[in-house]
């Protein structure tokens, strides 16, 4: 039976949220939580436009994203497919939402905010990687900052070598491509070529 008001919901979710669970949310980066971002090489970067939400990975060096100020984020849009739906959603919708994760580490960090893109040449020439710059930076005005308790890693087990699916068990993204272009695109072909491809094409 669906749940369709707030009573009823914050009825099944008792005790009210305790002080930790209040206080550690800001709206700026302080210098623990800046420490937090300094140490994650990866976040869920979420979007919202009019044809929907997006929810797409940003991966680098630990520390990729830079913190310009306590109110300030710049995230480089490393290469990927160019479908930037994310930067799409943004330039029609700032609002959005980065989900840290930061390996061998149960704590998560979340901020929430309003960003635009930026192509500024003396920002895109400071985040150059390898001789490559990005096209494009998103630069995030915080609005919100918490860490998330490590309850839902440990529960996955995420970082767990011995939880970890064997490759070889998964469907490859030749195969995924195949199946659903009727074999006009990807297979084993596409499977061979991609660690050279990405290797080229990583900045």
């Amino acid at each position: 039976m669906p749940i369709t008001s707030l009573a009823e919901l914050e009825a099944l979710y008792t005790p009210a949220p305790s002080q930790p669970a209040l206080v550690k949310e800001v709206d700026r980066i302080t210098p623990h939580y800046r420490r937090l971002i300094e140490a994650s090489p990866f976040l869920a970067l979420a979007t919202t436009g009019p044809e929907g939400l997006d929810c797409s990975p940003r991966g680098d060096g630990a520390g990729f994203v830079r913190v310009l100020d306590d109110r300030t984020l710049v995230i480089p849009d490393r290469r990927g497919n160019n479908r930037i739906d994310s930067l799409r959603n943004i330039l029609r919708d700032p609002r959005v939402a980065l989900l840290f994760l930061i390996p061998g580490s149960g704590t998560t960090f979340r901020v929430n905010g309003r960003a635009t893109v930026t192509a500024d040449p003396e920002l895109l020439a400071s985040l150059e990687v390898e001789g490559h710059r990005p096209r494009t930076a998103i630069v995030l005005t915080v609005e919100a900052a918490y860490f998330q308790c490590s309850r839902a890693v440990l529960r996955a087990a995420l970082w767990d070598p011995e939880r970890h699916v064997a490759p070889d068990a998964l469907p490859t993204p030749g195969e995924i491509l195949a199946a659903l272009s009727g074999d006009r695109v990807g297979g084993p072909v596409y499977d061979a070529a991609w660690p050279e491809r990405a290797k080229a094409s990583m900045w």
